[in-house]
């Protein structure tokens, strides 16, 4: 009944109630290039004019911008050159220790990122600072594990106009069961239509894209500061149970929205205006990912299976702010 002693020290009420500091994030257009060959841009192709403009720094300078570009015209369209999930990094630095929270108290060992939602209000910056607003925006009773949701808003330097916003989805092993009522406590404060139960359709895809992530891409990843040593460390994901280090699912999500971007975006990333991945299973880096994709009016529906397991390693859907011109 180990998990049992841990769910009671859960106080929903302590939980609830606790006030995050506002915290911030800088990042340069390095870091943005950076993660974007993390997750897979130019891996297959060093010229892929698809994704160059991610990654490509022109006659050293600052800025990254794609060839035939203009600098005036560079500083009115340097937004297109990040991808939305760059977003998912704003929050490393601001998602705080879950056990460190009055009233939450729990085996860190049994954590596990289950999903991730993005929305994006503007085209993200090249570079600036990034001013990060949190609170837990769900707490639910599962019985045997308790889910926590923490939703946090993203600020561009001194503007009080939201950015972004990650709602980042917890799930405690072992910690449920602190319900003193009937049914299990469930609190919830935003709306559920934003998160509708996804359903992978049996017709066949729209379109699908084939990747291959590289055997160093966790050691690549984990240098946009996700720095867990369970995708790096083979002694560490040895202890977790998996025979070697696995890739970041975050890696996985952005290796996912690239291939929307590139198959049904006609490579234009500020046509997503929300996303969501949920993490089913995970990948070893060297293994080949395949992107589902099913279009259904200005949402897409989409899959990740692993080719050389066939197992089914992330789902969610895509939002985007238009339908494309050509379709």
């Amino acid at each position: 009944m180990e998990g049992r002693s841990n769910s009671v020290m859960i106080n929903p009420e302590l939980v609830l109630a606790y006030k995050f500091p506002e915290s911030t994030f800088r990042y340069t257009e390095r870091d943005a290039a950076l993660y974007a060959l993390g997750v897979g841009a130019c891996g297959r192709d060093a010229v892929d004019a698809n994704e160059l403009k991610y990654v490509y720094h022109s006659d050293g300078q600052q800025f990254i911008k794609p060839l035939g570009v203009t600098f005036d015209l560079l500083l009115q369209q340097w937004h297109y050159l990040v991808l939305p999930t760059f977003a998912a990094l704003f929050i490393l630095d601001s998602l705080p220790d879950l056990s460190s929270l009055p009233g939450m108290e729990f085996d860190p060992r049994l954590l596990l990122h289950g999903q991730q939602y993005i929305e994006i209000h503007k085209p993200l910056p090249a570079h600036g600072c990034i001013r990060n607003k949190a609170r837990i925006a769900g707490l639910h009773d599962k019985g045997k594990a308790a889910i926590v949701e923490i939703e946090t808003a993203s600020y561009a330097d001194e503007s009080e106009e939201p950015l972004c916003m990650n709602r980042t989805t917890i799930y405690l092993r072992g910690a449920g069961g602190f319900s003193k009522s009937s049914p299990p406590y469930s609190f919830t404060s935003y709306s559920s239509n934003q998160s509708p139960a996804l359903k992978i359709p049996k017709t066949q895809p729209f379109a699908s894209f084939e990747d291959i992530t590289q055997a160093s891409q966790a050691l690549l990843y984990r240098l946009s500061g996700d720095y867990n040593p369970l995708h790096s460390d083979p002694t560490v994901a040895e202890i977790a149970g998996f025979p070697r280090p696995i890739l970041h699912g975050l890696c996985t999500l952005g290796f996912a929205i690239r291939a929307i971007i590139r198959c049904i975006c006609q490579g234009d990333p500020d046509m997503i205006k929300g996303l969501s991945g949920r993490f089913l299973l995970h990948v070893f880096p060297g293994e080949t990912l395949i992107t589902e994709m099913w279009l259904q009016g200005p949402r897409v529906i989409y899959q990740v299976q692993v080719k050389e397991r066939n197992k089914a390693v992330l789902s969610g859907h895509v939002d985007l702010n238009r339908l494309p011109s050509q379709l």
